[in-house]
């Protein structure tokens, strides 16, 4: 069917009778006709379907559609892609994808929109961010972005007008147990999750929240080395399914069965006193707190039996040091997020498997790499430095307390922009330059989000569709599909060095660009081209590399390129081996091991069980304790939320293959519980509380607790542009409170609604 302006899109909604809209300006079907051009050769890049961003191997068949595949040089990815990423193509041809840019000719969030061209859009949004710098300062203006390849470019503008305002979804999602291990060991850690004899899970659901190295490292644990897999969470998913014990923990109280588990590792001196005395500070004073935590009383508060408790604490100490307890990505969020990481972590460091197989690592990139083996085994990569760049005096606007400080370099308290647009707090923002960022889904009470994209100055976005924020965009600037562009060489560093690049598979369809060129065009019409200095895409390359033309042909001949051996420090045969292989290498110590090189960024030196540090950012914390919090009324049940393999948060909802999978979130009741509201499965019903109402369906099923209801969040958009998900399913954001948790920032996915049948 060949489409042009005055045509109608008749697209299948997902599950739903065909339905019929008007063509959107700027979108593919207002385009017309379209001839796909690219590489008909297999190309290496990276999928962008989600944040994991995995190693793919693309190339255009036949002139029709787009193959994608896994890059079989990554091997920890297994040379595959999930739905997500295999449903690429979908996304790159959907008709109602936006290819030209658009102006806002209604009332914000109205969904009248104008095409215009980029010279007009860049000259729009430069007036307006230009005049807000000159009567308020450039930190009126807040800057957003999906963190990763997406933000550096963006954040690089908000620099170079002046802005210390940048912030990325960190507070959302995975913020928490970054800032915990920022606490405890001074940087992130890795799991080893496939030579895990023994894993407790609390909630990171792998086998939906799919992490194609990480699943598959799980995986292969399971099924070929026989791991054991304990699983404590609310609701029986498909990581619980997959476990040898689940447990249905009261939702918030993972705090109390993790430290109940620190507290018998020490009762029954199961612990490893030499790595604790060699590595540990604060031990004492964390004894002295988790004595109390019995898995008596722990039992009491989250309804996991202390015996079993008990046990599998046991078999895991049995376990270790190839063993560990997973310290999760996105779990029943509370107010007290930072005690539950730094928990989980605490059960890792006591049975010491820090720098085992099995256990948890630090990534080798290349520079401390090179120092342990004695010689340039893997190249670094450069850094463009800029120099002139404006210095910032400015604070940003989630520095008003100290309690925060760990999270201001770690992607930034997110949802503090609407507080200083609602608020002025702690000064008046007037602006918002997102990208790529849906915040309208995944921050909390969506009226707030609301309130505050209609009291804003000026909004831009620069996204694939229209998102449900993009919806109250003046500017909308239509970025290039992953397909469609080449980006800088990444690091993904493991155990050893390994980089590997984006590169434009098909041609580009319509009037889209990439963010990178976006952000420097922008900067160009904004009076700041001076430190974009870059000419294009390559020649960034090209610095990255040092000039060294042969490796940058290898990294994009390859797609993903690893350097050396895999080491872990206090593992002897993966010393071992490597010594042999470097006859520079530094010596080991008396017991073949790199143990004596193993250091932590924090104040001590050591892994910090009690932090100083920590006390006088936020007194009461510098210990790990268990906190009391109270998430729901009496009379109401607990609301999680949790990830689908099929979709990425509220990015998928509207690609077609994916909204052919699934549109809806039925929401997830006990038999018990929706007997005595006599609901059925399929039934109409009303969830609301004091944030919000919303309208979805009942599926009734034992696999969650009587007093707690569950959805799979990114449904319920109400933004008319995206045709397919449109008032499909439960918006969780729309039921969550505005709340801010002590010292990570995170916003709260854990509260009470009441059910109702329609």
């Amino acid at each position: 069917m060949k489409l042009d302006r005055r045509t109608f899109i008749k697209g299948a909604g997902a599950g739903t009778a065909t339905c019929a809209l008007a063509t959107l300006p700027g979108s593919l079907a207002a385009l017309g006709h379209s001839e796909l051009q690219g590489s008909a050769e297999s190309v290496a890049s990276i999928c962008e379907m989600c944040s994991t961003r995995c190693p793919i191997s693309a190339r255009v068949v036949n002139g029709k559609n787009v193959s994608i595949l896994g890059n079989k040089n990554a091997k920890s990815f297994g040379g595959a892609v999930c739905a997500r990423g295999g449903a690429g193509h979908s996304q790159l041809y959907d008709k109602q994808r936006i290819v030209k840019p658009l102006k806002r000719v209604g009332e914000r969030g109205e969904g009248n929109w104008q095409e215009i061209e980029w010279d007009e859009a860049y000259s729009i949004i430069a007036k307006n961010l230009n005049k807000i710098k000159a009567e308020h300062g450039a930190e009126a203006v807040a800057f957003s972005s999906k963190s990763g390849s997406l933000s550096g470019h963006l954040f690089h503008l908000a620099k170079a007008f002046g802005s210390p305002n940048t912030f990325t979804h960190a507070s959302t999602c995975p913020g928490s147990y970054v800032i915990a291990a920022k606490a405890i060991f001074g940087g992130k850690i890795k799991r080893d999750l496939s030579n895990s004899k023994y894993i407790i899970n609390f909630g990171h659901n792998l086998y939906e929240g799919i992490n194609m190295s990480e699943t598959r490292g799980m995986m292969n644990a399971q099924m070929e080395k026989g791991a054991k897999l304990v699983v404590f969470e609310p609701r029986f998913s498909i990581v619980a399914d997959k476990a040898d014990e689940w447990y249905a923990i009261k939702p918030g109280t993972d705090v109390a069965v993790a430290l109940a588990i620190c507290h018998t590792l020490i009762a029954d001196d199961l612990y490893d006193k030499a790595f604790v005395a060699q590595y540990v500070s604060g031990f004492e004073d964390f004894a002295k707190e988790v004595k109390a935590y019995t898995p008596e009383w722990a039992e009491s508060v989250s309804d996991v039996p202390a015996e079993d408790i008990r046990r599998i604490t046991h078999e895991y100490a049995a376990a270790a040091p190839h063993a560990l307890v997973d310290f999760g990505h996105r779990s029943s969020f509370t107010t007290e997020e930072f005690e539950m990481r730094r928990a989980l972590y605490a059960a890792n460091v006591l049975v010491g498997n820090i720098e085992r197989k099995g256990g948890l690592y630090f990534g080798k990139k290349a520079a401390s790499y090179n120092k342990f083996a004695g010689d340039k085994v893997a190249p670094t990569l450069a850094k463009p430095g800029v120099e002139g760049m404006p210095k910032i005096t400015a604070k940003r606007i989630d520095m008003v307390d100290e309690q925060y400080a760990l999270t201001w370099s770690s992607g930034g308290i997110y949802q503090s922009i609407l507080d200083a647009t609602l608020e002025a707090t702690p000064y008046q923002l007037r602006a918002w330059v997102m990208s790529r960022t849906n915040p309208m889904q995944t921050m909390t009470d969506r009226a707030r989000v609301v309130k505050t994209m209609q009291k804003l100055d000026f909004v831009v976005a620069c996204d694939i569709y229209i998102s449900e924020s993009a919806a109250y965009a003046d500017i909308f600037l239509p970025e290039s599909t992953y397909l469609e562009r080449d980006e800088e060489i990444a690091d993904k560093s493991s155990k050893n060095p390994a980089y590997y690049v984006r590169q434009r598979v098909v041609e580009t369809i319509g009037d889209t660009k990439p963010s990178w060129l976006i952000w420097k065009e922008l900067a160009t019409e904004m009076g700041e081209g001076q430190f974009f200095p870059w000419e294009n895409m390559e020649t960034l390359q090209l610095f990255q590399v040092q000039r060294d033309v042969n490796l940058l042909r290898k990294i994009k001949e390859e797609g993903f390129v690893s350097f050396g051996k895999p080491l872990m420090l206090r593992e002897r045969g993966m010393v071992r081996d490597f010594v042999a292989t470097y006859p520079n290498a530094k010596a080991v110590d008396a017991d073949g091991t790199y143990a004596s090189q193993l250091s932590f960024k924090t104040p001590s030196g050591k892994i910090e069980l009690s932090s100083d540090k920590v006390e006088k950012m936020a007194p009461g914390r510098g210990v790990i304790r268990y906190r009391e919090v109270t998430m729901k009324k009496a009379d109401e049940l607990f609301f999680i939320q949790g990830k689908v393999a099929v979709h990425t948060n509220a990015a998928t909802q509207n690609v077609p293959m994916l909204a052919n999978l699934m549109s809806d979130n039925a929401l997830w009741i006990h038999p018990i519980t929706a007997g005595l509201l006599n609901i059925s499965s399929g039934d109409k019903i009303r969830i609301y509380n004091d944030t919000g109402s919303e309208e979805g369906h009942a599926l009734v099923t034992p696999g969650i607790r009587p007093d707690t209801v569950f959805a799979y969040m990114g449904c319920g958009s109400k933004n008319k542009e995206l045709a397919r998900a449109t008032g499909k399913g439960v918006h969780c954001g729309n039921l969550l409170p505005h709340v801010t948790s002590p010292v990570t920032g995170m916003n709260l996915h854990t509260t009470g609604v009441k059910i109702a049948k329609i």
